[in-house]
């Protein structure tokens, strides 16, 4: 049986109450209106004398507050000792096996797939193997989407509920040809976890933003490059070094012009939450004035939240490992068309598509970014400083 819903709950509750909401009480309840958020001395200030509750209120979309406590090293009873280490034993070493299977296949299938071919370097980043055609692309995209869906089998995704709005007024004759014009150029997500990734792997290929660096790592960095990830190195720009925000816009620009690009893949909160909030959307997705496909991900949960804050990544895999069923929605909202005044008005354009994610996603918005998330991280490692 699914676990409730923590997306809509009120920031200080630990647990959710139901499923999606009907209409009548979404009306009361969405939270249409950001909270009050702690000016900017406050946050440089971060009382490190405060207490951990208070500290979760006044940074709360960085906040877990599942069985694990902040940092995931909060005291668990008998059975859930008992549950960690039978998994530890039995369900990680089996996990971690079928993981490198599957990524060992998809790297010799990206092998396969770019023999002789060039990989393309120009405009500082690079194009890795965005363009690749015919049965090399083919080969890439197919086998990267159903690997990316088996990856999230071994973490325990094993099944994902998905609400297709897309093209809901569209009559059937013409859905596909409206699909066809109006192609997006970018898929825009609020972003929870590193889990992320693999369900739009598995949903659309997309390409994203990567450091330089993980085109340098073992498999995964071919990988990457058969992704058409955009890379970047923000420590030394060399002379043809367009940045980052010229980059997106170009790719974003021509994903929309053509049928066969990759969709960039964006999330425009630039930090992680907990999964129940919507921090302000950076302009980079909208700049390009194409139409964006807006996604909301949501990760139920009963012990263990997914969500990827204040605990370290190893932590965080081996608590997400070790649990059995791990739960994602997906709520996929129609192609967003800007309108005249969005499209001259990029941050008009990111608010608006914001504020239509957290109506449908019941989701809260709040004006936090990630200095204060460095802030509530600090914080905490203070608190377990004294503490332990």
């Amino acid at each position: 049986m699914a676990p409730n819903d923590a997306a809509t709950t009120a920031p200080s509750e630990p647990e959710s109450v139901g499923g999606r909401m009907s209409s009548e009480d979404t009306v009361a309840t969405r939270p249409l209106l950001s909270a009050p958020s702690p000016s900017p001395s406050a946050a440089s200030a971060a009382p490190v004398r405060d207490s951990i509750e208070e500290l979760d209120r006044r940074y709360a979309p960085y906040a877990r507050r599942d069985a694990y406590g902040p940092m995931g090293r909060g005291p668990v009873g008998a059975v859930e000792a008992f549950r960690l280490a039978f998994a530890a034993v039995v369900l990680i070493p089996l996990r971690v096996v079928a993981g490198m299977l599957v990524l060992v296949v998809y790297y010799l299938v990206c092998r396969v797939c770019t023999l002789r071919v060039e990989e393309e370097r120009e405009g500082g980043e690079g194009d890795g193997y965005a363009r690749l055609e015919g049965w090399r692309r083919e080969g890439v995209v197919r086998c990267g989407r159903a690997l990316a869906r088996a990856m999230l089998f071994v973490f325990g995704f094993y099944w994902i509920p998905e609400h297709d709005c897309r093209f809901a007024d569209a009559e059937d004759g013409h859905a596909d040809q409206s699909k066809e014009m109006e192609r997006p150029g970018a898929i825009v997500s609020n972003h929870v976890s590193y889990v992320d990734i693999l369900y739009h792997m598995s949903a659309s290929f997309p390409s994203f933003v990567a450091k330089r660096s993980v085109a340098r790592s073992p498999l995964v960095g071919l990988i990457s490059k058969c992704l058409g990830c955009i890379f970047v190195q923000r420590e030394s720009k060399t002379s043809d070094f367009k940045g980052v925000s010229g980059a997106v816009t170009e790719r974003i620009q021509r994903a929309h012009q053509q049928k066969n690009a990759p969709m960039m893949l964006l999330f425009p909160e630039g930090t992680t939450t907990n999964g129940d909030y919507l921090l302000p959307f950076k302009t980079g997705a909208f700049i390009a004035k194409a139409p964006v496909q807006p996604v909301i991900l949501r990760y139920p949960y009963r012990r263990f939240n997914p969500a990827w804050e204040s605990m370290s990544g190893a932590r965080h895999v081996f608590l997400l490992l070790c649990q059995f069923v791990n739960y994602l929605e997906v709520i996929h909202l129609p192609v967003y068309y800007p309108s005249e005044q969005e499209k001259n008005d990029p941050k008009l354009y990111a608010n608006n598509v914001r504020k239509l994610m957290a109506v449908e996603g019941n989701l809260f918005l709040l004006d936090l970014g990630l200095a204060e998330k460095r802030v509530y991280h600090a914080a905490l490692n203070e608190h377990r400083n004294i503490l332990y």
